[in-house]
């Protein structure tokens, strides 16, 4: 046979993707990791008791606007990264701006702080389980976007990968904080940085072998 009629024989099989396939396939999986999360939050953590004298904080809002923030940046790394030939432009800063604010906030805070203080600012209570934490609500939605991904088609599986890890840190951060008591803001950009960390890294490295084609 010749190469001309493989290529037709191939050509006649093809049948065209429906539009915005991608975009569906990342928004389920984000919904179906972002009810697990929620319910594992639920059913292991549960919603601070205080939270409604919390919510009229701005340090409350600012613990949730920052992972919120980076769960959208990785959301349309992730939706772009699933499709071979989209350009991912300027969206990771949509990642490094919100953490970039939240230390530079943290600085200014510790500056603040007469010394004796600072070390409570830092550790908080919760210093020993909080990155852990994030991780372990980050799960759901981080597994759920690898299998999305794995249905399309990432020609950058690396950054797939790491985009993955980053929507689903910033939603898993986003879960906890209405558990969460801390609101020092030296406090959330060490322990909620190094936890929301680590899916990317993890997601970078996994990416290579779970999303070839």
């Amino acid at each position: 046979m010749k190469t001309d009629d493989v290529i037709a024989m191939l050509a006649s099989h093809v049948t065209p993707v429906p539009r915005q396939a991608a975009l569906r396939h990342v928004l389920a999986a984000l919904a179906v990791g972002l009810v697990l999360s929620v319910v594992w939050m639920l059913a292991e953590y549960g919603v601070r008791k205080d939270i409604v004298q919390a919510m009229s904080l701005p340090m409350f809002w600012v613990k949730l606007a920052f992972p919120v923030c980076v769960a959208l940046a990785g959301f349309v790394l992730v939706y772009r990264l699933s499709r071979p030939g989209v350009a991912v432009r300027k969206a990771w800063l949509g990642v490094v701006l919100p953490v970039a604010a939240l230390w530079v906030l943290a600085l200014w805070v510790l500056v603040q702080a007469p010394a004796p203080e600072r070390a409570s600012l830092v550790l908080g209570q919760t210093w020993a389980t909080c990155a852990l934490s994030i991780v372990t609500m980050a799960l759901p939605v981080f597994v759920a976007t690898l299998v999305a991904l794995k249905q399309l088609a990432p020609t950058r599986p690396a950054l797939a990968g790491a985009a993955a890890g980053v929507l689903a840190a910033g939603t898993g951060a986003a879960v906890y904080a209405l558990h969460c008591p801390e609101l020092a803001a030296p406090f959330l950009a060490i322990w909620y940085v190094l936890g929301m960390a680590v899916l990317p890294l993890l997601g970078a490295c996994l990416g290579p072998r779970l999303l070839r084609w």
